[in-house]
């Protein structure tokens, strides 16, 4: 069930969730810096993927500033809640996070794929603060992400296990073992969101390999699934309260996005899965989003 109104609430079980209007601004507004800071660095960089790290920045935000349960100043804290981006690629989404949280100074995000840098083309948990697994062959977070829920349920620990998928990463085989095997042990503290923005990078996701039906298909696995606007944020809290109160089974939440969401030239286009902006895309691009017409 979703909350629309200001201040309205959900029933979800025995637990009513509330929707505070100022939490949906500053969200909303920490979502827009993000972006920025996605545009910036990949600018300066000159290489990167700038349609997935934009379309994925709203669950993000939901997690890093309400949902989860971490320390940036104690990134290896033994009972924090883990997030896995499984889609690697879209490491600039997880560093301009990361940063903004204050795991390492914003100044390093101008460092991205620099030689020596701490900010790799993909994830490195050996180099970066707040990188819980390295990741950029597609397919593999959602196992790792099991594993570390089985660790948890046998040091007796409560933390949960968040990872991020993309739609054209659903093709690769592992993800379905995965989603089996976590069925199968019941891992309920595994939340999945599935980043469905339908476009991967030799085209849309339907005529390259078509995964639908994706909601019957988890369900099948023995997922609870939630579909939602992977841009709202009412949705988004509201499904993340929902998979908390699902005992027994693991919970994805698909989510329907915008590549390049944000930016309107970049909205929708293929053509920006691996390309950077130039300087005056970036300067459009940053424009759109400071006068408020960008999420």
């Amino acid at each position: 069930m979703i909350c629309l109104a200001f201040r309205s609430s959900c029933q979800l079980g025995k637990e009513e969730y509330i929707m505070d209007e100022n939490l949906i601004k500053n969200l909303e507004e920490q979502a827009r810096k993000v972006r920025c800071r996605i545009l910036e660095m990949l600018a300066q960089a000159g290489s990167g993927h700038t349609g997935g790290s934009l379309s994925g920045v709203d669950y993000l935000t939901a997690l890093y500033w309400h949902e989860l349960r971490h320390d940036p100043k104690n990134p290896a804290w033994p009972d924090r809640d883990r997030f896995i981006l499984s889609k690697g690629h879209a490491a600039p989404l997880l560093y301009a996070v990361l940063a903004e949280r204050g795991y390492f100074p914003v100044e390093e995000l101008g460092r991205l794929r620099k030689l020596g840098s701490m900010l790799q083309g993909h994830p490195d948990m050996k180099k970066t603060p707040g990188v819980e697994i390295s990741t950029g062959s597609l397919g593999q977070g959602l196992a790792v992400a099991n594993g570390m829920a089985l660790a948890g349920r046998l040091n007796k620990q409560d933390y949960r296990v968040y990872v991020m998928l993309g739609d054209g990463e659903v093709q690769e085989g592992m993800v379905w073992e995965a989603a089996m095997a976590a069925a199968h042990y019941k891992l309920d503290r595994v939340t999945a969101f599935l980043d469905h923005n339908g476009l991967q990078i030799d085209g849309p996701v339907a005529e390259v390999m078509n995964p639908e039906p994706l909601a019957d298909k988890w369900q099948a696995f023995g997922w609870h699934v939630i579909g939602i606007d992977g841009h709202d944020f009412r949705q988004i809290l509201s499904a993340l309260a929902e998979a908390k109160t699902i005992k027994g089974k693991p919970t994805i939440i698909i989510g329907k996005t915008v590549k390049g969401k944000g930016v309107s030239f970049m909205e929708n286009q293929v053509g920006w899965h691996g390309v950077t902006p130039a300087r005056d895309d970036l300067e459009r691009a940053l424009a759109e989003l400071n006068d408020g017409r960008g999420a």
